[in-house]
C-alpha cells in the first residue's frame, strides 16, 4: 500500500486546506449565530445564509462533489483512498464542510445509488439536481417498530397495483428530510414478503410532496436539533409510478449493502478529523490553563490523555486507509471485514478523544462555548447509525470463523 497521495489528491487537499482556513473555520461563528436566530424564529431547519455563500465559493474553487469516484468522474474523480484524506479534513468542521462541498450524507450515498442502479430518466430527474446541489434527499430505511439493525425486519410495504406502487409504513431517522430543500426520498420496503429474507425488499423513489407522505416530527440527538433534521415520516397509501423502482424488485437489500462500503470510509475519516480537532483543542487548553501551580500540560494524567489520543488516532487512521485501499483494489465486497471493523473502531476511538478533551476543559467542555459537546453527541450516534457496533462485531467474528474453518478443512 502506498501512503503518499496521488498528485491530483495532493493538489485537492492543499486547495481544501486553504478553503477551510480562509472561509470555513471563520464562518463557524456566523453559522452558529444564524442558526440561533432561525431556532428562535421557530424555523430551525431553514438553511443559514452563510451555507449558500460557502457553497458558491466552494464550487467556484472546484471543491465540489469530491466524493465522486474515478469510475463516475474520470476527469476529476478520486480513488476512495485519496478522497479519505479530504474527508478527514472536512471532519474538522462537520456541520459546515461536508455540506458546502456537496459531500454530505445521505446525499452522497443516494447519488451513488442513483448512479449505479438508477435508470436514465431517474438520473435526469433526480441525480443531476443532487449533483448540482439544487436539492437534498433522504434515505428512508430505519423504522421505529422493528429492530432495524437487521434490515430484513423492515415492515413498510411496497405493493404493486397496475402501473403503480402503493407504499404504507413509518420510517424515522431519515436524515435531511426536515429541510425544505429535501425533495426526494429513497424508501426501502417489502415488495415480496414470500421471497427469501434477502430478496423481499425493494427501493423506490418518492418525491416528498407526494400525497400520503407526512413528515411528522424531528428527532433530536441528546437534545441537539440538527439543521437538516432527522425525520419521522409516515407513508399512507402513497402512490408512485412503477418507473420509480430502483433497479429490480427484490434488490433492495443488495443495493443497501452496496451503498454502505465507501460511505463508511467517508463517515470514519470525518470522525477522525473530528478527533484531531478535539485533540488540538485539548492541547491548546492544557497549555493555557494552570492548576495546582503548573500548566495542565505538565500534569502527568493530561500528558497521558494527549499521548493515548495521538496513538489511537494514528491506529484508527491506518485501519481506515487500509480499508479504503482494499475497496480500491479488490472491491467493497472483499473488504467487508475491514469495513465492519472501522465502523466499530473509529467512533469509539473518537469518543474517547473527545471525552478527554471535555475533561480537560472542565465545565466549558459540556457547554455551548466549545464544540466538544456537539462532537460527542454526533459521534455517539455514529455507534448506532449504519448498524450498531454489535452487528459489525458479529459479522467480523463470522468472517473470521469462516476463514479458519476453511483453512482447517
Amino acid at each position: 500500500m502506498e501512503f503518499n497521495l496521488t498528485p491530483r489528491a495532493s493538489e485537492y487537499l492543499n486547495r481544501l486546506q486553504f478553503f477551510m482556513d480562509t472561509e470555513v473555520f471563520p464562518a463557524e461563528e456566523v453559522f452558529e449565530r444564524q442558526r440561533k436566530q432561525l431556532i428562535e424564529a421557530g424555523t430551525p431547519h431553514l438553511q443559514p445564509p452563510i451555507l449558500e455563500q460557502l457553497k458558491v465559493s466552494a464550487r467556484k474553487q472546484g471543491l465540489w462533489n469530491l466524493f465522486l469516484p474515478e469510475s463516475q468522474d474520470p476527469e476529476h474523480g478520486l480513488s476512495v483512498t485519496d478522497y479519505a484524506s479530504l474527508a478527514e479534513l472536512t471532519g474538522w468542521s462537520p456541520e459546515l464542510a461536508p455540506y458546502v462541498l456537496n459531500c454530505a450524507a445521505p446525499d452522497t450515498g443516494n447519488m451513488e445509488v442513483l448512479h449505479l442502479f438508477g435508470s436514465e430518466s431517474q438520473k435526469r430527474l433526480w441525480l443531476d439536481p443532487l449533483l448540482n446541489g439544487e436539492i437534498r434527499s433522504g434515505f428512508a430505511m430505519t423504522e421505529p417498530d422493528v429492530a432495524s439493525s437487521d434490515a430484513r425486519n423492515i415492515a413498510t410495504t411496497i405493493e404493486r397495483v397496475g402501473d403503480e406502487y402503493i407504499i404504507n409504513g413509518t420510517k424515522w431517522w431519515t436524515t435531511g428530510a426536515m429541510a425544505s430543500r429535501c425533495k426526494l426520498l429513497i424508501v426501502m420496503g417489502k415488495t415480496n414478503p414470500l421471497a427469501d429474507a434477502y430478496h423481499q425488499q425493494s427501493m423506490v423513489l418518492v418525491p416528498t410532496d407526494t400525497p400520503g407522505v407526512e413528515i411528522k416530527r424531528n428527532l433530536t440527538i441528546f437534545g441537539y436539533t440538527d439543521q437538516h433534521g432527522h425525520a419521522e415520516i409516515s407513508f399512507t397509501d402513497v402512490h408512485v409510478p412503477v418507473g420509480n423502482l430502483i433497479g429490480e424488485e427484490g434488490a433492495g437489500f443488495a443495493i443497501a449493502q452496496a451503498r454502505l462500503g465507501p460511505g463508511r470510509v467517508h463517515h470514519c475519516m470525518r470522525a477522525i478529523g473530528t478527533a484531531e480537532r478535539a485533540l488540538s483543542l485539548m492541547v491548546e487548553r492544557s497549555l493555557s490553563r494552570v492548576a495546582f501551580g503548573k500548566e495542565l500540560a505538565q500534569q502527568g494524567v493530561v500528558q497521558e490523555w494527549i499521548a493515548r489520543s495521538r496513538v489511537e488516532i494514528e491506529q484508527a487512521r491506518l485501519l481506515v486507509l487500509k480499508t479504503a485501499w482494499l475497496i480500491d483494489t479488490v472491491g467493497a465486497k472483499q473488504a467487508r471485514k475491514e469495513v465492519a471493523a472501522i465502523k466499530v473502531v473509529v467512533p469509539n476511538m473518537a469518543l474517547k478523544v473527545v471525552d478527554r478533551a471535555i475533561q480537560t476543559f472542565g465545565g466549558a467542555g459540556v457547554s455551548q462555548d466549545t464544540p466538544l459537546a456537539a462532537m460527542y453527541a454526533g459521534l455517539r450516534t455514529l455507534r448506532i447509525a449504519d448498524g450498531p457496533d454489535e452487528v459489525h462485531l458479529r459479522d467480523i467474528a463470522r468472517l473470521e470463523l469462516k476463514e479458519h474453518q476453511h483453512r482447517v478443512l
